[in-house]
């Protein structure tokens, strides 16, 4: 079927970039899963946000997406309104509460409410021994990595509620189970999250708001170049990979938007991890 509507509508990528799906029964339209719901999505201007922010677009979202940076914003505004997705797009420094707050006033003034909050924003300063770790960078791991999600969420939360629920993706990493070596901070805020996710899934269950999290392995972005691009670090880790390649942010797209859906309603306070079969248990 899929193929037949390729050669109808041959723009690349448009058949799959429509709000608006074809079913596999009978050729009618459907709605995608997500079709409607507001979604923010931090740090999402490349890499896994990126992807994330990408495929709940194409399954029907209305995504804000965002960055520390202008440049960065509106060059991913840019490319996924290409594929005819809806998106818009701002600054935000998630350290920052005013920052936290205008993301939070954007999707209410565009879209008049917030279904779904994606929490990506991650930074890592450091390489080398935990011992070595100045106060300065465990402050500024733990407020951006752990800190900043909880303070996102109790921002979030009252506008939710006003939709009649919602729910909320946590981005941890596999580094919560099997420390990645010589990242000792940000290996113990990703094990922070798995304890925010699972508190959060509990406080928040009489407000039908559900709270899950996702833990992704290697993935090849940016921000985790320092493992995979040094031949050695990166032949270490897949060792222990029962898929022998390192993983592609559209891996973990497709999780989010499952666990964001109706499809997970009877989800919550889980970790998915995406990690090609690492060893993944505390």
């Amino acid at each position: 079927m899929w193929r037949a509507l390729a050669a109808a509508f041959p723009q690349p990528g448009q058949a799959m970039n429509r709000l608006v799906r074809m079913s596999t029964a009978g050729g009618t339209a459907t709605p995608g899963k997500l079709a409607d719901k507001v979604a923010l999505v931090t740090a999402s201007t490349e890499g896994i946000g990126l992807a994330i922010a990408r495929r709940m677009a194409q399954d029907g979202a209305h995504v804000v997406v965002s960055s520390r940076k202008q440049a960065n914003v509106d060059r991913a505004v840019t490319e996924l309104r290409k594929e005819n997705l809806s998106v818009s797009g701002l600054v935000c420094h998630v350290g920052k509460a005013e920052d936290r707050q205008r993301l939070i006033d954007a999707a209410l003034e565009r879209h008049g409410g917030i279904d779904i909050l994606v929490s990506n924003a991650a930074v890592n300063p450091f390489f080398g021994s935990i011992l070595d770790v100045t106060e300065e960078v465990w402050d500024k791991i733990l407020d951006i990595n752990v800190k900043a999600t909880a303070l996102l969420v109790n921002l979030v939360v009252p506008h939710m509620e006003k939709r009649g629920g919602g729910s909320i993706v946590i981005v941890s990493s596999v580094a919560a189970y099997s420390p990645f070596p010589a990242l000792g901070p940000y290996n113990v805020s990703k094990t922070a999250l798995l304890g925010l996710t699972r508190n959060l899934a509990f406080e928040l269950r009489p407000r039908n708001i559900r709270v899950n999290c996702l833990a992704p392995g290697l993935i090849r972005t940016k921000f985790s170049s320092a493992l995979w691009q040094d031949k050695a670090t990166g032949d270490k880790l897949m060792e222990s990979m029962r898929i022998q390649r390192i993983g592609e942010p559209s891996d973990c797209a497709g999780i989010v938007s499952f666990l964001c859906s109706s499809d997970a309603d009877y989800i919550t306070g889980e970790t998915v991890v995406v990690a090609g079969g690492s060893p993944s248990r505390l």
